[in-house]
């Protein structure tokens, strides 16, 4: 297994230099495309920051107006009767806003009750199922300029659903409760 760390190590400069060395092979001025590059870079992070701060503000009144702990007061009934522990529905409900925001949750939550538990691994097997559904249409379609993303945003938290799902009943059939 030792090799598969130097190639880990190896790779990323490995594919820079085939990258350079392919442009230089191809005549292509490679020091000044990369500049290109990184000035449009640096123009669309300018542009990106309107809707990263609408995004954080959402998350923020949503949290701090107590919605999310009413909706999960709301829910625990029904998940304690199915067998979820209620002490996931945040991190359920915070994935499709924030990729941070979730992984801090997951952290805790590992932290907690540990990683070997079942808590701790439907946590982990949620935050690899599902995606930041918010954060890529606010940013990646802000940034481009679409501005109808209906059908989008219903397909991507369906997909998170079917990921929380999914993370459940895999977790609980692997692992049992």
């Amino acid at each position: 297994m030792e090799w598969i760390t130097v190639i880990s190590i190896w790779f990323i400069p490995i594919l820079i230099a085939f990258v350079l060395m392919y442009g230089t092979y191809k005549q292509v001025p490679t020091y000044e495309t990369f500049v290109e590059g990184a000035k449009e870079g640096f123009g669309m992070a300018i542009s990106i920051i309107p809707y990263l701060v609408g995004m954080l503000v959402a998350i923020s009144v949503f949290r701090a107006s107590g919605a999310m702990d009413f909706i999960i007061e709301l829910m625990k009934p029904a998940l304690q009767a199915i067998g979820v522990p209620s002490e996931i529905v945040p991190l359920a409900m915070i994935r499709p806003i924030s990729g941070t925001g979730a992984l801090g949750m997951t952290s805790d939550l590992i932290a907690t009750y540990g990683p070997d538990s079942f808590i701790g691994r439907l946590a982990s097997t949620m935050q690899g199922s599902t995606d930041t559904t918010f954060y890529v249409l606010t940013v990646y379609f802000g940034a481009v300029g679409i501005k109808k993303m209906g059908d989008a945003l219903k397909v991507g938290l369906l997909a998170d659903i079917v990921g929380v799902i999914a993370s459940i009943l895999i977790v609980t059939y692997v692992f049992g409760v």
